[in-house]
Order: C-alpha cells, then sequence, then structure tokens
C-alpha cells in the first residue's frame, strides 16, 4: 500500500492512462471526414482507422493479467505505456490510410493494457477500507473517457488538423512514463512469480482468443459497411468468429493452466451475472454516446464540437458520483439495491430522450437528459464492478477483472452495431410507412407544394424550377420526419434492454458475514 503524495501521484498516472485509452476509442469518429479527403480513402477504408483500434483491445484485454505475471506487471504497464505513445505519434505521421490502420492497432495493443493494469494499480495502491474509492477513481476514467472524446476531437477538428488528435497523446504519455518509472512497484505476490517456461504457455488458447475474439470484434466493426451478411468477407470472419470463439472456450475450460481461466464464471454466480451487466453497461455507454452525436449533426446540424459540450456535464456528474457510490457501498449498502435504481434510471433516460427528439430541439432539450444519463451510469458502474468480485480472491480476482473488461468493450461494440444497422434499416422501413400517407391527390399536400412553390418562385425561381425545388423540399421533410421517428425509437430501444435486466439483479446473492473481495490478488 502506498500513502501520502506517492498515492495521489500514482492515482493521476493510471487514472490518465485509462482516459488516454478510452478517450481514443471515440476521438477519432469525429475526423474521419477530414482523413479521407487527407489521405484520399475511402469510407470504407477510413472506417477501419476505428475497427483496427477495437480488435487489438478486446484481443490484449483478457490478457492482461497472464502478462502482467509473465514479464512483471511494473515492466508491462512501462511498455504498453511507451507504446501507446510512439504508436499515437506515428499515427500523426501516417501518409496513407493503410499506415494509420497498423499504427492504430499497435495503439490499440499498448491501450488494451493501459485500462486493465490501471484498475489492478489502483487497487494495491490504495488499503482495503479504502478499495470502494479505488474503484470509483477507475470508473470515472471508465465513464468519462468515451464521452469527452467526441468533445475533445471536434475542438481538435475544428480548431487545428485530425493529426493532433493522435498528438495530443504524445506528452501526456511521456509524463505517464517518468512517473511509472519513479512512482510504481510490484507487489510481492508479482516479484515473486515465476514466469512459465515458454512450452508452458497456453498457445493453443492464445491462437483461439485471437481468432474468435478478433474475428467477431472484425464483424462488429466491419458488419454495418459490408452489408452484414450479404458479403462473402463477413460470412467467412464470421465463420471465424464461431469457430474460434468455441475452441478458445473448450480449451480454457480443460487446459491445465489457461491463458484466460473460463472456470472462474463457474465458481461465482455474481461474476457470472456481473459479466452479463457489464455488457449491458457496455452497450448503453457506447450505442448512446454513438447515437446521440449523429442525431444532434445529421438532424438539427450541430457541430462536433458543440455535440461534444452537451455531453460534457452528464460525464462529469458521473466523475463526481462515482466516489459517492464508492462511500455508499463502503457504508454497506449492497448493490443489489443500488443496481435497480441505476437501471431504471437509465431507462428513464432513455425514454425522456425519446419524448425530446424533434425538428425543433434545442440544446436546453437535452441536458437534463443527458444530466439523468450520467447519474445513471454511477450507479451502475462501481456496484457491477465490486459485485461481480466479491468472494473472488488470487489469480480468480485477475481473471475476473480481465473478463469483465472485455465483455463490457464487446458489449458496447454489440451496442454500436446494432444500434447503425438499426437506425439504417428502421429509417428505411419508417420512410415507406409515412410516404404512403402522402399523395398528390390529398388536398394536405397539394396545399403544402403549392406553399413552397410560391416561396420558391417569389425568391426568383421560374414555375418549372420552383415546382421541382417544391418536390424536392416536400421529399426533405419526409426524411427528416422519418429520421425523427427512426431516433426516437433507437432511444426507446436502448433503454428497453436495461429495463430487461432488471430481474437479473434478484439472482445476485449477498455476500456471507465477514466475507470480502481479495482485490489486492488481483493481475
Amino acid at each position: 500500500m502506498e500513502t501520502g503524495f506517492t498515492k495521489w501521484i500514482i492515482v493521476i498516472t493510471v487514472v490518465m492512462c485509462c482516459l488516454l485509452e478510452l478517450i481514443d476509442t471515440s476521438i477519432v469518429n469525429v475526423a474521419l471526414t477530414q482523413m479521407m479527403g487527407n489521405l484520399s480513402a475511402t469510407q470504407q477504408e477510413v472506417s477501419w482507422v476505428v475497427a483496427s483500434y477495437g480488435i487489438a483491445n478486446v484481443i490484449v484485454i483478457p490478457m492482461t493479467g497472464f502478462l502482467a505475471e509473465q514479464f512483471g506487471r511494473r515492466n508491462y504497464y512501462l511498455f504498453s505505456v511507451i507504446l501507446f505513445t510512439i504508436a499515437s505519434m506515428l499515427c500523426g505521421q501516417s501518409t496513407n490510410i493503410w499506415e494509420l490502420v497498423a499504427f492504430r492497432f499497435i495503439q490499440g495493443v499498448g491501450g488494451g493494457a493501459l485500462m486493465a493494469t490501471s484498475q489492478a494499480i489502483l487497487i494495491d495502491t490504495f488499503p482495503p477500507k479504502q478499495l470502494p474509492l479505488g474503484q470509483a477513481l477507475f470508473g470515472m476514467g471508465v465513464i468519462i473517457g468515451p464521452t469527452i472524446g467526441p468533445t475533445l476531437g471536434g475542438f481538435i477538428v475544428d480548431n487545428y488538423d485530425w493529426p493532433w488528435i493522435f498528438y495530443v497523446n504524445v506528452p501526456v504519455g511521456i509524463l505517464a512514463a517518468i512517473f511509472t518509472i519513479l512512482f510504481i512497484r510490484d507487489p510481492e505476490r508479482i516479484k515473486n512469480a515465476i514466469p512459465r517456461p515458454l512450452r508452458e504457455i497456453d498457445w493453443a488458447g492464445i491462437f483461439l482468443l485471437i481468432l474468435g475474439v478478433g474475428s467477431l470484434q472484425l464483424v462488429l466493426e466491419q458488419g454495418e459497411t459490408e452489408d452484414w451478411f450479404e458479403s462473402l468477407y463477413i460470412n467467412f470472419f464470421t465463420l471465424m468468429a464461431v469457430v474460434g470463439m468455441v475452441g478458445f472456450i473448450w480449451r480454457e475450460l480443460t487446459a491445465k493452466q489457461p491463458i484466460v481461466d473460463l472456470r472462474v464464471l463457474t465458481r461465482s454466480r455474481n461474476l457470472a451475472i456481473g459479466a452479463f451487466l457489464s455488457f449491458i453497461l457496455g452497450f448503453g455507454l457506447f450505442a448512446s454516446v454513438f447515437v446521440f452525436p449523429i442525431f444532434c449533426q445529421r438532424i438539427l446540424g450541430f457541430t462536433a464540437e458543440q455535440t461534444g459540450y452537451l455531453l460534457l456535464p452528464g460525464a462529469l456528474l458521473s466523475g463526481f458520483m462515482m466516489p459517492v457510490v464508492g462511500k455508499m457501498i463502503q457504508g454497506g449498502i449492497p448493490q443489489k439495491f443500488i443496481l435497480p435504481v441505476g437501471f431504471t434510471i437509465f431507462f428513464i433516460f432513455s425514454y425522456w430522450m425519446s419524448t425530446q427528439i424533434s425538428p425543433t430541439a434545442g440544446e436546453s432539450d437535452f441536458f437534463w437528459p443527458l444530466i439523468l444519463r450520467g447519474f445513471g451510469l454511477a450507479l451502475l458502474f462501481l456496484p457491477i464492478t465490486t459485485m461481480s468480485l466479491s468472494g473472488i480472491s488470487g489469480k480468480d480476482a485477475g481473471q475476473a477483472a480481465g473478463l469483465t473488461g472485455m465483455i463490457r468493450q464487446l458489449g458496447g461494440s454489440f451496442g454500436v452495431a446494432l444500434v447503425g444497422t438499426y437506425l439504417e434499416r428502421s429509417i428505411a422501413q419508417n420512410r415507406v410507412g409515412i410516404a404512403t400517407n402522402v399523395s398528390l391527390y390529398d388536398p394536405e399536400t397539394q396545399q403544402r407544394l403549392q406553399g413552397l412553390t410560391a416561396s420558391f418562385m417569389s425568391k426568383g425561381a421560374s414555375f418549372l424550377d420552383a415546382q421541382q425545388q417544391a418536390f424536392a423540399a416536400l421529399s426533405g421533410m419526409i426524411m427528416k420526419q422519418t429520421s425523427i421517428v427512426t431516433y426516437a425509437q433507437t432511444f426507446l430501444m436502448i433503454g428497453t434492454f436495461f429495463l430487461l435486466c432488471l430481474p437479473l439483479i434478484l439472482l445476485v446473492q449477498r455476500p456471507k458475514p465477514g466475507e470480502k473481495v481479495d482485490l489486492n490478488a488481483a493481475h
């Protein structure tokens, strides 16, 4: 355990690194258009800038416990910080799209370790009575990072150039590397650990993990771009995902020294439930951050920076609430009582958003729903994390932390993929439904067209041109109304996922008297 100045320098270092990693999952989304122009890339090619980072992340996260034990946690963390920093610089220096994709993959390899290992370092930094506070500080990064990514990215893209979304990582990474060298130390269990000989490492498990989880992430990232199962390419990687995941599960359940011990899920009902709830949390966190900016920018005409500032207050509230929730858990309030409140609040946020969406909506219409979202997420992350690890000790705690981290990332990927597909398909279906109510024989339609035609003629257009412009304007109105209906339905769908999870919380077991989470053994 650390105390005083050293303790808080370590906290600043690891939370900073956690924020860097998670901000980079969403910061590039607002710069893709600029990248397409500067690197002469198509929309399909530039989508790999996002996909490559996510694929590397989700492969590395479940292996961090093993890698930390094999090479020493401090050494592995320092290597990851340096790798992330160098890759960030190289991303900004890229001269073509595939260079950028390759460096983003390397950046994702370093970044995946930062999140999981940062949690382990925080756990060892705080004494047992203050562990909820340590988890709360980690949760601040997890919740705030993906939310402020678009804000920061929008500001940089609007005022500078896209390489700067990567260059801003460099000074922070250098500072984090210096602090890691000076202040972070391995706990005794890591120092005394004997690295596995190369022949005893679960190479088959590593290969199947890369094949299964990597292929699944690729399908989720690229499915919408490739029109899902209409593409031979997506079908092939779906098959690889199924083969890899089935093989990985079988291997990890039967191997003597698995790279990821899945048997820990069978030994703890709370962990199994917590893993599923982590998936739903990732789904809601990333899906809502994905769909709201699209609505604001496409329908309301907001800039990326404006949209980011709208999301910021709720994210900051989540960060401020984390220590409060930690104190609640530390004071004896069971997670089983906090979680239903969090899930219900997130459903209310989603329903509220579905009622606020309109063609005339402004920033003030979204402020309080997004504040409510931040409050709800604060009541979900920490209770799910601490509940998942209750009663788990030794190496199992490290495996559990890695598994829940990976599942949360996959939940986010599923959320973005499902919401993206739902938007595209539902807009087309809703347009058909609305368009059937618009007929040239309908008096109201005729009146609207006549009014539009007269308006365009008053601006100098000829009758024929004005009539064509009137038809185009009416078509645009139909499309806008269709989109508004679809976005409202999407928010309601996200909220419904959360509401359906409430019965699962009844299965959560309360800790036995005196039972504690041995978080100090994690990783």
